[in-house]
């Protein structure tokens, strides 16, 4: 058997994890800014930990669930995704407790789960950015997170993003809702995918989720949710969408929008990129005000969101964005003769004590290979070091952009390389 990593997941390489980590900085930098901190949850959850908020009969729980039982015969599963233990954790950790300030605001970054055909953009295991404020039902709390996303993928430099907006209302309001599309849906009954007939009796508001083309036709004429919000549930949404006015952050109404999790509630949003002359979806999230109580916490409301780091990515390469790669090398010793590896390693470890990127030569490879390996890492300095260079204690120091050099003792370049930098015009 030839051994290959498990279909639907990858290995990041070197020049892909640059780019990883790229996204995940200016993620963690614009997060910082609305003073958001790391939380960091268990990679598996008791398989009740998903199932109870996310809902038993979305097709996360239904189909998706990478679970099993364990030694201990403990049913587990991995995460398929990041609100469920964050809330679980906030609940554990009484994170609601008075002496806590609130709102609190927890950001994650982690790997996720789920049995699905992997796609461009989504495979089994996958990457995830989101975050969740706990403690606020202030409207302002919707549109801040919402600002905070769009102006992640602004600080990113992705473009064509367009905020789509609709509201699930309170649980008043969608009960209402939920009637009325029943009562629309089921004489389209036979119409309707397998799936969405399945759904029409378990969460009929999903069947408006479907992208099979049958359901598109079927849910067209459907009523919108919009006309079924009470007055709270309304006036909640005007002040969202008066507050996104105001900071000018442009939106569309969509009512097809209801979000695949059972646990949402008032706003709920996507942030679509376009590509290539099609929309993708790079962030959603929403409301979710009962979700505390489900895990025996106190009425606490929510709102946050989640982002695919694999779909970013993707729509980061396709709209041609400059990603940074392999940084530079302040500087390369060429060494010359096994009498002066020593020295070598000695003269390389007090580069990268004062805080410098130093590579040498382990290979015993000639000077023109070793010049070679110098420009692969785009160096900036090359020091050739060999045993009349020992001798001396004095060795030449080449700026490997513009070819000048300078002639400097080996102490100084251990105690002072800054200072040779500059003389080069670094």
């Amino acid at each position: 058997m030839k051994l290959q990593k498990p279909k639907g997941t990858q290995d990041l390489l070197p020049q892909d994890t640059l780019k990883w980590q790229y996204v995940e900085d200016v993620a963690r930098k614009t997060f910082a800014n609305y003073r958001y901190a790391e939380i960091r949850t268990p990679m598996f959850e008791h398989y009740e930990v998903i199932s109870r908020s996310v809902g038993d009969t979305t097709d996360i729980v239904t189909k998706e669930m990478y679970d099993f039982y364990d030694k201990g015969d403990r049913h587990i599963t991995l995460r398929p995704e990041g609100t469920a233990p964050v809330v679980r954790s906030y609940v554990e950790n009484k994170l609601f407790a008075p002496e806590v300030q609130k709102p609190v605001k927890l950001y994650y970054m982690g790997s996720m789960f789920r049995y699905e055909r992997p796609q461009a953009g989504r495979l089994r295991e996958f990457h995830q950015i989101g975050v969740e404020c706990f403690g606020s039902s202030n409207p302002a709390t919707d549109v801040e997170t919402i600002a905070m996303a769009y102006q992640l993928f602004d600080n990113l430099g992705i473009k064509d993003v367009t905020l789509h907006l609709n509201s699930l209302g309170n649980t008043q309001s969608r009960l209402a809702y939920r009637q009325a599309l029943i009562d629309y849906l089921t004489p389209l009954r036979d119409s309707l995918s397998k799936d969405s007939q399945r759904r029409l009796e378990e969460n009929p508001l999903r069947v408006l989720d479907s992208k099979e083309k049958e359901d598109k036709a079927a849910v067209e004429h459907a009523p919108s949710i919009l006309d079924y919000l009470d007055e709270e549930s309304q006036a909640h949404f005007d002040a969202v969408r008066d507050m996104l006015e105001t900071l000018d952050i442009p939106y569309v109404i969509d009512t097809n929008m209801v979000r695949g999790l059972d646990y949402y509630n008032h706003t709920i949003f996507e942030f679509m990129a376009t590509v290539g002359g099609s929309e993708l979806t790079i962030c959603a999230g929403g409301r979710y005000d009962g979700l505390v109580e489900y895990f025996n916490g106190p009425a606490t409301p929510g709102f946050g969101f989640g982002l695919g780091i694999e779909r970013l990515l993707l729509v980061l390469e396709k709209q041609g964005a400059t990603l940074p790669s392999c940084e530079p090398l302040d500087a390369y010793i060429a060494v010359l003769g096994d009498e002066v590896n020593s020295a070598a390693l000695q003269l390389v470890q007090a580069l990268r004590q004062q805080g410098f990127s130093a590579e040498r030569d382990y290979l015993g490879r000639k000077l023109k290979a070793q010049f070679k390996a110098a420009d692969s890492f785009n160096a900036k300095t090359v020091i050739t070091l060999g045993s009349s260079e020992l001798e001396s204690q004095q060795v030449s120091v080449k700026n490997n952009h513009t070819r000048e050099e300078v002639k400097v003792s080996l102490e100084a370049i251990k105690t002072d390389f800054e200072n040779i930098l500059k003389q080069l015009n670094f």
